[in-house]
């Protein structure tokens, strides 16, 4: 293999893991097949288990993407210098995703579910993910100066969660709407 052949090789990967986190999301683990993974990321069949041996592996690697967003999305709310305003930056961006949330749900919390149902250890690894997020929005209600910033980030991650399933079961996606004005307002009023 020469250098050329390195980028196309980590873009088509890249490529499987993105498409395996939205088709999973989408389809849920079970019903998605390996050639609906390759169809989304426009990479031939058999050309996956070149990268993925299995799909448990995709799965893997959808939870790899799923951290990768992740990351990326508090790398962009950092640059605000206000930590209740990165919270309600976040708020925005999860009410952004509404019509998403309506049709599939949240894609996390619905992966994080469909895992804890199988005995393969996938839904620790997705736990993490979801680990860093609470420890990212308890460090910004800590930030705020909050006593209790652990029990605030369990508590505006819940309400998302908790919304997404709602607004997925009755497709309703303005509730997501009404419910990211309410975690502003309730952000507001922790920081004063």
């Amino acid at each position: 293999m020469t250098d050329s052949d390195e980028p196309k090789r980590v873009g088509k990967r890249e490529r499987l893991a993105a498409a395996a986190a939205r088709i999973f999301h989408e389809q849920g683990v079970e019903k998605t097949t390996i050639a609906d993974i390759a169809r989304a990321a426009d990479v031939p069949v058999g050309n996956v288990y070149y990268y993925f041996k299995t799909k448990d592996q995709l799965v893997q690697a959808a939870i790899g993407a799923h951290a990768e967003g992740l990351r990326n999305v508090v790398a962009e709310l950092e640059r605000n210098e206000v930590p209740a305003d990165r919270l309600k930056e976040l708020v925005r961006a999860w009410v952004g995703g509404r019509d998403l949330a309506a049709r599939f749900g949240c894609p996390s919390g619905t992966l994080a579910a469909e895992l804890d149902k199988r005995d393969d250890g996938l839904d620790r690894e997705l736990a993490v993910v979801m680990r860093e997020l609470i420890d990212w929005v308890r460090a910004q209600f800590a930030a705020m100066g909050r006593e209790d910033a652990a029990e605030l980030a369990v508590a505006l991650v819940a309400a998302y969660q908790g919304i997404s399933l709602l607004t997925n079961t009755f497709r309703d996606p303005e509730l997501m709407v009404a419910e990211g004005r309410r975690l502003e307002n309730w952000i507001d009023s922790l920081a004063a």
